[in-house]
């Protein structure tokens, strides 16, 4: 009986976050046919006028190998955390998203922030952050799985190594998902 609750949750998960990367590859093919116009919705620190960009950078690429970049990642973890429930993935990734994005607009550089990898960072965070927090076999599981397949790679992306990565929104993104993974942790 067990088993068959886990693969009902598994299959849901890979299904909501294949919806949200059809999502956002939709929205890239606007953005392409517009030559990335939609870019300037993003965020761009301490422009009042970019607070919307908080919302909106995640869905927001500059082109074709942005996207394919950050569709697996987002795939595997995003599914990680989903698998912990709809609620609290829902949360998750608002308060990721929100509190990220918002670091971001804070304390970001001056340039267009865009893109899901400040969400793949938050997700790695939470997953991370809950393991941390909780310690239960399943959540210490997932951190390392979530370590072995990205842990190696996504550390670079918190150094300030190329002018058009926001490392910024990597590291709020992370910082972000280990806030939310302390307040959604089961008890």
């Amino acid at each position: 009986m067990a088993k068959n609750t886990k693969r009902k949750k598994i299959g849901p998960a890979f299904l909501w976050m294949l919806f949200f990367i059809l999502i956002i590859w939709g929205i890239e093919i606007i953005n392409f046919l517009l030559d990335h116009q939609l870019c300037i919705l993003g965020i761009f620190p301490r422009r009042t006028e970019n607070l919307t960009g908080i919302l909106l950078s995640p869905f927001l690429h500059y082109g074709f190998a942005h996207v394919i970049m950050n569709s697996i990642p987002l795939i595997i973890l995003g599914s990680m955390v989903v698998m912990r429930g709809q609620r609290v993935f829902i949360s998750a990734t608002i308060v990721i998203i929100i509190l990220g994005g918002l670091a971001v607009w804070i304390f970001g550089r001056s340039a267009y922030h865009v893109g899901a990898s400040g969400l793949i960072f938050g997700y790695f965070g939470f997953i991370i952050g809950a393991a941390w927090y909780e310690r239960s076999f399943l959540s210490l599981i997932a951190a390392v799985v979530a370590i072995g397949l990205y842990g190696s790679t996504l550390h670079t992306g918190l150094i300030p190594l190329n002018s058009y990565i926001s490392w910024e929104g990597h590291l709020f993104g992370l910082i972000a998902g280990i806030i939310a993974s302390r307040f959604l942790r089961s008890t």
